[in-house]
């Protein structure tokens, strides 16, 4: 049996995106940061629990993606606006143990459909046990999560499913792609709503439901949520065209080089100077043949000059974009602690790259 990868060090995401000076920055939010620590320690442990299956197999494969690191994005947002009811209670910790399983799982998914050989600095799961154990695995994660969601009765049970039908629905339809008079960027958008916002909407949602916040506070969170979630998966798009493995956990240009369409891609296709229309060119032909089998290595020079060029960048003031969104939906939230550290948030995941 392949050996699992040791879990090291803090899983809190500002210390993984190297963060934590810039999201509790200033005195009021740098108060909080003990409290998000101990909840997220808190998540850690029941995290690791849930995740204990007494089926060896299964036991090694449900843990592997888990041992392998994390952001632990969702969490921490559950944890940080449970602060605006009760604080991090047992089911503020149950529900954000849930979605994250539920992202964890969806990621085991994610890469067989792309065909990613590294996650997470490690072998993605299909290239150790197969695809086949690779989904099931993912499936043993979802049925799981919806099972510590039902602890919560049936608005969670609701939560839960809502949100899963919108990964589904986001993944169905980055497969099929695009239809006849659709334009390719607002449906990336909406994909990436479905896919990555939603999950991130519903954490930051779920810590005001479950710690019994303002009732009022629901909806601005969903917003906040959904639209830092976009930013953060626009920022993905870019960093995806790293030239530093260690920046990403995997092969620079993972997604293009599977046929994966990328926002900095959509956006050079919209471009009509012939220098961009032959790059777009050059990249279609090159995952054409890396499909049929060649190298994918070839495509390392056109992507590098993908990522020099004002496709990317557009990309990155797209992101932005999306990240004063987020910002703005955040009015209703009282002045103080919390709509201070949920604003650095949102400015920090649409600007890790830089």
């Amino acid at each position: 049996m392949t050996p699992r990868p040791s879990a090291a060090g803090s899983r809190l995401i500002a210390g993984k995106l190297g963060l934590a000076d810039r999201i509790f920055a200033g005195a009021r939010s740098r108060r909080l940061l003990s409290t998000v620590e101990e909840g997220l320690a808190r998540v850690e442990t029941s995290l690791a629990h849930e995740l204990s299956i007494a089926d060896t197999l299964a036991d090694a494969t449900s843990r592997y993606l888990y041992e392998a690191g994390g952001k632990r994005i969702r969490p921490m947002l559950t944890i940080l606006t449970a602060q605006l009811g009760d604080g991090v209670t047992d089911d503020v910790v149950e529900a954000a143990v849930a979605l994250e399983m539920t992202h964890l799982g969806s990621l085991y998914h994610d890469d067989v459909m792309d065909g990613a050989d590294v996650r997470r600095g490690v072998p993605s799961a299909q290239t150790v046990w197969g695809n086949n154990i690779a989904i099931l695995t993912g499936d043993l994660l979802f049925s799981r999560a919806s099972q510590i969601m039902a602890r919560q009765g049936e608005r969670a049970i609701r939560l839960q499913a809502d949100t899963f039908e919108r990964l589904v629905l986001g993944q169905m339809h980055e497969t099929v792609g695009p239809g006849e008079g659709d334009d390719p960027v607002a449906f990336y958008l909406d994909v990436l709503g479905d896919k990555t916002g939603s999950l991130i909407a519903t954490a930051a949602e779920a810590g005001v439901i479950f710690s019994h916040g303002p009732v009022g506070l629901e909806a601005a969170m969903r917003t906040f949520g959904e639209k830092a979630g976009v930013a953060f998966q626009l920022l993905d798009d870019v960093i995806d065209l790293s030239a530093d493995p260690d920046e990403t956990g995997k092969v620079p240009g993972t997604d293009l080089r599977a046929g994966v369409p990328t926002m900095p891609y959509l956006l050079l296709g919209e471009r009509t100077d012939a220098a961009s229309r032959a790059l777009r060119g050059t990249i279609d032909d090159g995952v054409s043949r890396i499909a049929e089998g060649a190298d994918p290595a070839l495509l390392d020079g056109p992507l590098a000059q993908l990522r020099d060029h004002d496709a990317t960048r557009d990309t990155l003031r797209l992101a932005h974009q999306w990240s004063q969104d987020a910002i703005d939906a955040l009015e209703p939230v009282p002045d103080g602690a919390v709509r201070e550290a949920l604003t650095r948030f949102a400015q920090a995941v649409a600007d890790r790259s830089s």
